[in-house]
Protein backbone atom coordinates (compact mmCIF):
# COMPACT_ATOMS: atom_id res chain seq x y z
CA UNK A 1 0.00 0.00 0.00
CA UNK A 2 1.82 3.08 -1.20
CA UNK A 3 0.25 5.46 1.32
CA UNK A 4 -1.24 4.02 4.46
CA UNK A 5 -3.60 6.94 5.02
CA UNK A 6 -5.06 7.45 1.54
CA UNK A 7 -6.58 5.37 -1.21
CA UNK A 8 -3.89 4.44 -3.70
CA UNK A 9 -3.87 4.75 -7.46
CA UNK A 10 -4.45 1.79 -9.75
CA UNK A 11 -2.11 -1.15 -9.13
CA UNK A 12 1.15 -1.63 -10.99
CA UNK A 13 2.77 -5.06 -11.27
CA UNK A 14 6.37 -5.94 -10.45
CA UNK A 15 8.51 -9.04 -10.25
CA UNK A 16 8.15 -11.61 -7.48
CA UNK A 17 10.98 -11.32 -4.94
CA UNK A 18 13.27 -14.31 -4.88
CA UNK A 19 13.01 -16.79 -2.04
CA UNK A 20 13.99 -20.39 -1.44
CA UNK A 21 11.55 -22.88 -0.05
CA UNK A 22 11.57 -26.60 -0.68
CA UNK A 23 8.45 -28.09 0.86
CA UNK A 24 9.50 -31.55 -0.23
CA UNK A 25 6.02 -33.02 -0.66
CA UNK A 26 3.54 -33.99 -3.30
CA UNK A 27 -0.18 -33.53 -2.73
CA UNK A 28 -2.11 -36.73 -3.43
CA UNK A 29 -5.36 -36.00 -5.32
CA UNK A 30 -7.42 -37.78 -2.67
CA UNK A 31 -6.36 -35.16 -0.10
CA UNK A 32 -7.94 -32.33 -2.11
CA UNK A 33 -11.25 -31.51 -0.40
CA UNK A 34 -13.80 -32.01 -3.16
CA UNK A 35 -16.85 -30.87 -1.19
CA UNK A 36 -17.76 -28.85 1.91
CA UNK A 37 -17.57 -30.64 5.28
CA UNK A 38 -21.35 -30.29 5.54
CA UNK A 39 -21.62 -32.68 2.58
CA UNK A 40 -19.47 -35.13 4.55
CA UNK A 41 -21.85 -35.04 7.51
CA UNK A 42 -19.83 -32.54 9.55
CA UNK A 43 -20.55 -29.09 10.93
CA UNK A 44 -18.27 -26.32 9.74
CA UNK A 45 -16.41 -26.33 13.04
CA UNK A 46 -15.80 -30.08 12.96
CA UNK A 47 -13.04 -29.96 10.35
CA UNK A 48 -9.70 -31.17 11.64
CA UNK A 49 -7.24 -28.78 13.23
CA UNK A 50 -3.50 -29.24 13.47
CA UNK A 51 -1.94 -27.06 16.19
CA UNK A 52 1.81 -26.58 16.04
CA UNK A 53 4.19 -24.73 18.36
CA UNK A 54 7.28 -23.17 16.84
CA UNK A 55 9.25 -23.11 20.07
CA UNK A 56 9.56 -26.90 20.37
CA UNK A 57 8.03 -28.28 17.14
CA UNK A 58 5.22 -29.85 19.13
CA UNK A 59 2.16 -30.82 17.06
CA UNK A 60 -1.33 -31.69 18.29
CA UNK A 61 -4.27 -32.98 16.28
CA UNK A 62 -7.83 -32.10 17.16
CA UNK A 63 -11.08 -30.68 15.74
CA UNK A 64 -11.70 -27.00 15.10
CA UNK A 65 -14.52 -26.96 17.64
CA UNK A 66 -11.78 -27.38 20.27
CA UNK A 67 -10.03 -24.16 19.24
CA UNK A 68 -10.79 -22.48 22.61
CA UNK A 69 -8.57 -25.09 24.31
CA UNK A 70 -5.53 -23.66 22.51
CA UNK A 71 -6.22 -19.96 23.00
CA UNK A 72 -6.10 -17.83 26.12
CA UNK A 73 -7.63 -14.64 27.41
CA UNK A 74 -6.02 -11.65 25.73
CA UNK A 75 -5.25 -13.39 22.45
CA UNK A 76 -6.25 -11.20 19.51
CA UNK A 77 -7.73 -12.84 16.42
CA UNK A 78 -7.61 -10.57 13.38
CA UNK A 79 -10.31 -11.49 10.85
CA UNK A 80 -11.17 -10.62 7.25
CA UNK A 81 -14.74 -9.40 6.76
CA UNK A 82 -14.75 -9.63 2.95
CA UNK A 83 -17.69 -11.55 1.49
CA UNK A 84 -17.42 -13.78 -1.56
CA UNK A 85 -18.93 -12.79 -4.90
CA UNK A 86 -20.53 -15.05 -7.47
CA UNK A 87 -17.56 -14.12 -9.62
CA UNK A 88 -17.71 -16.85 -12.29
CA UNK A 89 -19.76 -16.10 -15.40
CA UNK A 90 -20.36 -18.05 -18.60
CA UNK A 91 -19.00 -16.16 -21.61
CA UNK A 92 -18.97 -16.62 -25.36
CA UNK A 93 -16.73 -15.38 -28.18
CA UNK A 94 -18.25 -13.85 -31.29
CA UNK A 95 -17.67 -17.15 -33.14
CA UNK A 96 -19.72 -18.99 -30.52
CA UNK A 97 -16.83 -20.52 -28.57
CA UNK A 98 -18.00 -21.08 -24.97
CA UNK A 99 -15.71 -19.78 -22.24
CA UNK A 100 -15.81 -18.81 -18.57
CA UNK A 101 -14.98 -15.41 -17.10
CA UNK A 102 -13.61 -15.16 -13.57
CA UNK A 103 -13.80 -11.66 -12.13
CA UNK A 104 -10.86 -11.11 -9.83
CA UNK A 105 -10.22 -7.57 -8.62
CA UNK A 106 -12.23 -4.38 -9.01
CA UNK A 107 -10.03 -1.55 -10.28
CA UNK A 108 -10.60 2.21 -10.44
CA UNK A 109 -12.71 3.70 -13.27
CA UNK A 110 -15.12 0.76 -13.13
CA UNK A 111 -12.55 -1.63 -14.59
CA UNK A 112 -11.98 -5.23 -13.53
CA UNK A 113 -9.01 -7.55 -13.48
CA UNK A 114 -10.42 -10.78 -14.89
CA UNK A 115 -9.35 -14.21 -16.07
CA UNK A 116 -10.66 -15.96 -19.17
CA UNK A 117 -10.85 -19.73 -18.71
CA UNK A 118 -12.05 -22.83 -20.43
CA UNK A 119 -15.70 -23.53 -19.56
CA UNK A 120 -16.57 -25.75 -16.59
CA UNK A 121 -15.70 -29.35 -17.24
CA UNK A 122 -12.67 -28.63 -19.47
CA UNK A 123 -10.04 -29.36 -16.82
CA UNK A 124 -10.41 -25.85 -15.38
CA UNK A 125 -7.61 -24.37 -17.49
CA UNK A 126 -6.93 -20.75 -18.52
CA UNK A 127 -7.87 -19.83 -22.09
CA UNK A 128 -5.10 -18.14 -24.03
CA UNK A 129 -6.83 -17.52 -27.36
CA UNK A 130 -8.41 -14.16 -26.54
CA UNK A 131 -7.05 -10.91 -27.98
CA UNK A 132 -6.95 -7.25 -26.86
CA UNK A 133 -10.06 -5.34 -27.82
CA UNK A 134 -12.18 -8.48 -28.04
CA UNK A 135 -15.67 -8.37 -26.56
CA UNK A 136 -17.20 -11.48 -25.00
CA UNK A 137 -20.93 -11.79 -24.54
CA UNK A 138 -22.24 -12.56 -21.06
CA UNK A 139 -25.69 -13.75 -19.88
CA UNK A 140 -28.64 -11.38 -19.87
CA UNK A 141 -27.31 -9.04 -22.52
CA UNK A 142 -24.13 -8.05 -20.67
CA UNK A 143 -20.65 -8.01 -22.21
CA UNK A 144 -17.01 -7.76 -21.21
CA UNK A 145 -14.31 -6.08 -23.30
CA UNK A 146 -10.72 -7.26 -22.88
CA UNK A 147 -8.82 -3.98 -22.90
CA UNK A 148 -5.19 -4.92 -22.29
CA UNK A 149 -3.09 -7.65 -20.64
CA UNK A 150 -2.54 -7.06 -16.96
CA UNK A 151 1.19 -7.81 -17.03
CA UNK A 152 3.19 -5.01 -18.72
CA UNK A 153 5.57 -7.47 -20.39
CA UNK A 154 2.66 -9.10 -22.18
CA UNK A 155 1.53 -5.75 -23.60
CA UNK A 156 4.85 -5.55 -25.44
CA UNK A 157 4.46 -9.04 -26.91
CA UNK A 158 1.38 -9.25 -29.13
CA UNK A 159 1.47 -13.05 -29.36
CA UNK A 160 2.19 -13.75 -25.67
CA UNK A 161 -0.36 -15.99 -23.92
CA UNK A 162 -2.44 -13.84 -21.58
CA UNK A 163 -4.22 -15.16 -18.50
CA UNK A 164 -5.23 -11.95 -16.69
CA UNK A 165 -6.87 -9.02 -18.46
CA UNK A 166 -7.86 -5.49 -17.56
CA UNK A 167 -11.49 -5.44 -18.66
CA UNK A 168 -14.60 -3.27 -18.83
CA UNK A 169 -18.00 -4.75 -17.96
CA UNK A 170 -21.10 -3.47 -19.71
CA UNK A 171 -24.32 -4.34 -17.91
CA UNK A 172 -27.90 -4.03 -19.20
CA UNK A 173 -29.65 -0.77 -18.33
CA UNK A 174 -30.94 -0.69 -14.77
CA UNK A 175 -28.74 -3.50 -13.51
CA UNK A 176 -26.26 -3.04 -10.67
CA UNK A 177 -23.25 -5.32 -10.45
CA UNK A 178 -24.36 -7.01 -7.18
CA UNK A 179 -27.78 -7.80 -8.67
CA UNK A 180 -26.24 -9.02 -11.92
CA UNK A 181 -23.76 -11.36 -10.25
CA UNK A 182 -26.42 -12.65 -7.87
CA UNK A 183 -28.64 -13.45 -10.85
CA UNK A 184 -26.15 -14.80 -13.38
CA UNK A 185 -22.92 -15.65 -11.53
CA UNK A 186 -21.66 -18.69 -9.67
CA UNK A 187 -18.92 -19.06 -7.06
CA UNK A 188 -15.54 -19.74 -8.62
CA UNK A 189 -14.58 -23.38 -8.32
CA UNK A 190 -11.72 -25.45 -9.67
CA UNK A 191 -11.55 -28.99 -10.97
CA UNK A 192 -11.04 -30.61 -7.57
CA UNK A 193 -14.53 -29.39 -6.52
CA UNK A 194 -16.60 -31.74 -8.66
CA UNK A 195 -20.01 -30.08 -8.39
CA UNK A 196 -21.33 -26.55 -7.82
CA UNK A 197 -22.36 -25.43 -4.35
CA UNK A 198 -24.54 -22.46 -3.35
CA UNK A 199 -22.82 -19.19 -2.48
CA UNK A 200 -23.66 -19.72 1.21
CA UNK A 201 -21.02 -22.44 1.32
CA UNK A 202 -18.43 -19.85 0.27
CA UNK A 203 -19.22 -17.26 2.95
CA UNK A 204 -17.66 -16.98 6.39
CA UNK A 205 -19.52 -15.96 9.52
CA UNK A 206 -17.51 -12.71 9.43
CA UNK A 207 -18.53 -11.68 5.88
CA UNK A 208 -20.07 -8.20 5.70
CA UNK A 209 -18.75 -6.47 2.54
CA UNK A 210 -18.88 -8.27 -0.84
CA UNK A 211 -15.76 -8.08 -2.95
CA UNK A 212 -13.72 -11.30 -2.89
CA UNK A 213 -13.45 -13.45 -5.99
CA UNK A 214 -12.62 -16.40 -3.76
CA UNK A 215 -13.51 -17.06 -0.13
CA UNK A 216 -11.09 -15.98 2.64
CA UNK A 217 -11.31 -19.62 3.64
CA UNK A 218 -9.34 -19.65 6.91
CA UNK A 219 -12.40 -18.15 8.61
CA UNK A 220 -14.87 -20.64 7.19
CA UNK A 221 -14.88 -23.05 10.15
CA UNK A 222 -15.99 -20.41 12.66
CA UNK A 223 -19.63 -20.58 13.72
CA UNK A 224 -21.63 -18.06 15.78
CA UNK A 225 -21.61 -20.52 18.68
CA UNK A 226 -17.83 -20.93 18.56
CA UNK A 227 -17.28 -17.17 18.35
CA UNK A 228 -19.50 -16.77 21.42
CA UNK A 229 -17.43 -19.30 23.34
CA UNK A 230 -14.22 -17.53 22.39
CA UNK A 231 -15.50 -14.10 23.40
CA UNK A 232 -16.72 -15.50 26.72
CA UNK A 233 -13.22 -16.87 27.27
CA UNK A 234 -11.68 -13.43 26.80
CA UNK A 235 -10.45 -13.87 23.23
CA UNK A 236 -10.58 -10.58 21.31
CA UNK A 237 -11.47 -10.04 17.65
CA UNK A 238 -10.35 -7.23 15.34
CA UNK A 239 -11.67 -6.84 11.78
CA UNK A 240 -10.01 -5.72 8.58
CA UNK A 241 -10.85 -6.09 4.91
CA UNK A 242 -8.97 -7.63 2.02
CA UNK A 243 -10.81 -8.55 -1.17
CA UNK A 244 -9.14 -11.68 -2.50
CA UNK A 245 -8.56 -12.19 -6.21
CA UNK A 246 -8.43 -15.45 -8.12
CA UNK A 247 -5.95 -17.94 -6.74
CA UNK A 248 -5.05 -19.71 -9.98
CA UNK A 249 -1.60 -18.19 -10.39
CA UNK A 250 0.56 -19.57 -13.18
CA UNK A 251 4.20 -20.62 -12.86
CA UNK A 252 6.53 -17.73 -11.93
CA UNK A 253 3.59 -15.31 -11.84
CA UNK A 254 3.76 -12.92 -8.87
CA UNK A 255 0.75 -12.44 -6.59
CA UNK A 256 -1.01 -9.33 -7.81
CA UNK A 257 -2.30 -6.34 -5.89
CA UNK A 258 -5.47 -6.67 -3.85
CA UNK A 259 -7.60 -4.01 -2.21
CA UNK A 260 -7.48 -3.86 1.58
CA UNK A 261 -8.56 -1.61 4.45
CA UNK A 262 -7.26 -1.65 8.03
CA UNK A 263 -9.44 0.44 10.40
CA UNK A 264 -7.89 2.68 13.03
CA UNK A 265 -9.44 0.64 15.86
CA UNK A 266 -7.93 -2.57 14.52
CA UNK A 267 -4.50 -0.94 14.26
CA UNK A 268 -4.88 0.27 17.85
CA UNK A 269 -5.84 -3.17 19.15
CA UNK A 270 -2.94 -4.89 17.38
CA UNK A 271 -0.45 -2.34 18.68
CA UNK A 272 -1.82 -2.74 22.22
CA UNK A 273 -1.59 -6.52 22.03
CA UNK A 274 1.98 -6.46 20.75
CA UNK A 275 3.01 -3.89 23.37
CA UNK A 276 1.50 -6.11 26.07
CA UNK A 277 3.29 -9.22 24.89
CA UNK A 278 0.05 -10.89 23.80
CA UNK A 279 -0.46 -13.13 20.81
CA UNK A 280 -1.74 -11.59 17.58
CA UNK A 281 -3.16 -14.41 15.45
CA UNK A 282 -4.08 -13.73 11.85
CA UNK A 283 -7.05 -15.71 10.57
CA UNK A 284 -5.74 -16.40 7.10
CA UNK A 285 -2.97 -15.28 4.78
CA UNK A 286 -5.19 -12.44 3.54
CA UNK A 287 -5.14 -10.92 7.02
CA UNK A 288 -1.36 -11.22 7.18
CA UNK A 289 -0.95 -9.45 3.84
CA UNK A 290 -3.25 -6.59 4.81
CA UNK A 291 -1.87 -6.14 8.31
CA UNK A 292 1.79 -6.35 7.36
CA UNK A 293 1.20 -3.83 4.59
CA UNK A 294 0.38 -1.09 7.09
CA UNK A 295 3.05 -2.05 9.65
CA UNK A 296 6.22 0.04 9.59
CA UNK A 297 9.78 -1.15 10.10
CA UNK A 298 9.51 -0.46 13.83
CA UNK A 299 6.55 -2.84 14.14
CA UNK A 300 3.89 -0.14 14.54
CA UNK A 301 0.60 -0.80 12.78
CA UNK A 302 -1.14 2.14 11.07
CA UNK A 303 -4.65 2.45 9.64
CA UNK A 304 -4.81 2.56 5.88
CA UNK A 305 -6.55 1.53 2.70
CA UNK A 306 -5.64 0.92 -0.92
CA UNK A 307 -4.06 -1.77 -3.07
CA UNK A 308 -1.37 -3.81 -1.40
CA UNK A 309 1.48 -5.14 -3.50
CA UNK A 310 3.29 -6.75 -0.58
CA UNK A 311 4.68 -10.24 -1.06
CA UNK A 312 5.88 -11.69 2.24
CA UNK A 313 9.01 -13.82 2.13
CA UNK A 314 11.40 -15.10 4.81
CA UNK A 315 13.80 -12.35 3.76
CA UNK A 316 11.18 -9.69 4.43
CA UNK A 317 9.88 -11.29 7.64
CA UNK A 318 6.79 -10.51 9.71
CA UNK A 319 6.25 -7.54 12.02
CA UNK A 320 2.65 -7.52 13.21
CA UNK A 321 1.62 -11.14 13.77
CA UNK A 322 3.10 -13.97 15.79
CA UNK A 323 0.46 -16.61 15.10
CA UNK A 324 -1.66 -17.70 12.18
CA UNK A 325 -4.69 -19.83 11.43
CA UNK A 326 -4.58 -21.03 7.84
CA UNK A 327 -5.52 -23.80 5.49
CA UNK A 328 -3.03 -26.18 3.93
CA UNK A 329 -1.30 -24.90 0.83
CA UNK A 330 -0.15 -26.60 -2.34
CA UNK A 331 3.53 -27.30 -3.06
CA UNK A 332 5.36 -24.18 -4.25
CA UNK A 333 2.42 -21.89 -3.42
CA UNK A 334 3.65 -18.41 -2.55
CA UNK A 335 1.64 -18.67 0.68
CA UNK A 336 4.26 -21.14 1.88
CA UNK A 337 6.86 -18.38 1.77
CA UNK A 338 4.65 -16.37 4.14
CA UNK A 339 4.32 -19.34 6.47
CA UNK A 340 8.06 -19.86 6.35
CA UNK A 341 8.53 -16.22 7.36
CA UNK A 342 6.48 -16.98 10.46
CA UNK A 343 7.56 -20.50 11.37
CA UNK A 344 10.79 -21.31 9.55
CA UNK A 345 11.40 -23.95 6.93
CA UNK A 346 12.13 -26.87 9.27
CA UNK A 347 8.97 -26.38 11.33
CA UNK A 348 6.88 -26.07 8.18
CA UNK A 349 8.36 -29.23 6.70
CA UNK A 350 7.67 -31.05 9.95
CA UNK A 351 4.05 -29.93 10.16
CA UNK A 352 3.29 -30.64 6.52
CA UNK A 353 4.73 -34.13 6.89
CA UNK A 354 2.35 -34.57 9.83
CA UNK A 355 -0.59 -33.29 7.82
CA UNK A 356 0.16 -35.75 5.04
CA UNK A 357 0.65 -38.63 7.46
CA UNK A 358 -2.62 -37.83 9.23
CA UNK A 359 -4.46 -37.48 5.89
CA UNK A 360 -5.55 -33.86 6.33
CA UNK A 361 -7.59 -32.30 3.54
CA UNK A 362 -6.37 -29.33 1.47
CA UNK A 363 -8.06 -26.27 -0.11
CA UNK A 364 -11.01 -24.08 0.87
CA UNK A 365 -13.23 -26.91 2.10
CA UNK A 366 -10.39 -28.69 3.88
CA UNK A 367 -8.77 -28.76 7.29
CA UNK A 368 -6.87 -26.05 9.16
CA UNK A 369 -3.51 -25.38 10.74
CA UNK A 370 -2.96 -23.15 13.77
CA UNK A 371 0.64 -21.97 14.12
CA UNK A 372 1.53 -20.64 17.57
CA UNK A 373 4.79 -19.34 19.08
Amino acid sequence: MRNSTQTTTAPQTRQLPQFVFQPGFELPPELEAAEPPEARGLRRDQVRLMVSYRADDRVEHTRFTNLPDFLEAGDLLVINTSATLKAALPARRSDGTPLALHLSTRLPAELWLAEVRQPDGVASQPYFGARPGETLSLPGGAAVTLLTPYLPAQRRQPDAPVRLWVTRLTLPDGWTLPRYLETHGQPIRYSYVRQPWPIEYYQTVFATEPGSAEMPSAGRAFTPELVTRLVAQGIEFAPLLLHTGVASLEKHEPPYEEYCRVPAETARRVNAALAGGRRVIAVGTTVVRALETVTDAAGVVHPGQGWTELVITPQRGLRAVNGMLTGLHEPQATHLAMLQALAGCEHLQHTYAEALRQRYLWHEFGDLHLLLP
